[in-house]
């Protein structure tokens, strides 16, 4: 059966799947540009009032930006298909598109995983960084943070001073990804954090302002931004070679956040631990919704890959000798 519907109908339905996703505590901001911009294009095409064919509409709409990535548009659509599931709730008849409209979901994007040197290296730079509105003592900090934690960019960023319990050894990470988390942390980090701490502190009287209150402050006492600790980490990367002069490819700030979660897992493979037993326990740590997220780090990186792959062989060499 062919489900009508029209621009006015689709945009109070969208709003509605909005406000129960976000009941449930999901933010859904990227959904809610991609559902704006479906409405939209419905608009544009068939007017406010006009009756459309669902089907029709969003298969014009997935087609509409010819050589598109089918990852982006895998994404995309799964948030249109979301809003025909809610709808069906409603309506059992409700058109539901098929999976085969826009089948790739899984990114094949593989990350630039830093080595250990390299991340040596990025903390000598940070450490003798020596910018006009970047400190290397917050620098460094910071990208200790990064790598040590595991956090995105943004949760680092976004530490208050009362979330970094450096006496208990543990980050508060607000409200990220629709969840809240606590971050434990081993003693030499909470021993460099102390250190940037009492810089910070410094800081804070030399420019005789109100405290921010935001855990990492650029030198004239303001609270770091996203944009501009992208941008000193950046520079950093190009620096050292591990990013090309200009464009977007290369190595990038969140890097840092891969190499935790790789690093951690090689170590665990190196030590013969169970990594896919660890796998539930890494995801938490990280703030996953799910394992899934997580399970992409496991063929990240040939060294990993190796360790599995020998340890697997062994196991099918002792399976095989005679009793």
């Amino acid at each position: 059966m062919t489900t009508i519907v029209t621009t006015a109908e689709l945009g109070r339905d969208a709003q509605e799947f909005l406000r129960f996703k976000r009941a449930m505590g999901i933010v859904y901001r990227r959904a809610e540009f991609d559902l704006d911009g479906f409405v939209d294009f419905v608009a544009r095409h068939w007017g406010d009032h006009g009756e459309v064919a669902l089907e029709d509409a969003i298969s014009r709409w997935c087609a509409r930006i010819p050589g598109r990535k089918a990852v982006t548009l895998g994404n995309e659509f799964g948030v249109i298909r979301q809003l025909c599931l809610y709808r069906r709730r409603r309506d059992p008849s409700s058109y539901v598109p098929e999976h085969a409209l826009a089948p790739v979901k899984e990114s094949v994007f593989l990350p630039y995983i830093f080595s250990h040197d390299e991340v040596r290296r990025l903390l000598a730079a940070a450490t003798s960084h020596r910018g006009r509105f970047i400190g290397a003592p917050m620098l460094r900090a910071l990208i200790l943070v990064l790598y040590c934690t595991g956090l995105r960019l943004g949760e680092a960023v976004r530490l208050r001073t009362a979330d970094a319990d450096l006496d208990r050894g543990s980050l508060l990470i607000r409200h990220s990804k629709g969840r809240s988390r606590i971050v434990p942390i081993r003693a030499d980090l909470v021993a460099e954090l102390c250190r940037y701490a009492a810089e910070r502190q410094r800081l804070v009287f030399a420019h005789r302002q109100a405290d921010p209150e935001m855990f990492f402050l650029r030198l004239d006492g303001s609270a770091l931004t996203i944009h501009s600790a992208s941008d000193a980490i950046r520079r950093l990367l190009r620096e050292l070679g591990m990013k090309p002069p200009s464009g977007r490819i290369g190595a990038r700030p969140y890097e840092f956040r891969h190499a935790f979660a790789v690093h951690r897992l090689t170590a665990w493979a190196s030590a013969g631990v169970d990594v896919h037993a660890r796998l539930p326990w890494l995801s938490a740590y990280l703030g996953h919704q799910n394992v899934l997220g997580t399970e992409v780090y496991l063929k990240a990186t040939p060294e990993l890959l190796e360790l599995a792959s020998g340890r697997f062989e062994r196991h099918l060499r002792r399976s095989r000798r005679p009793r």
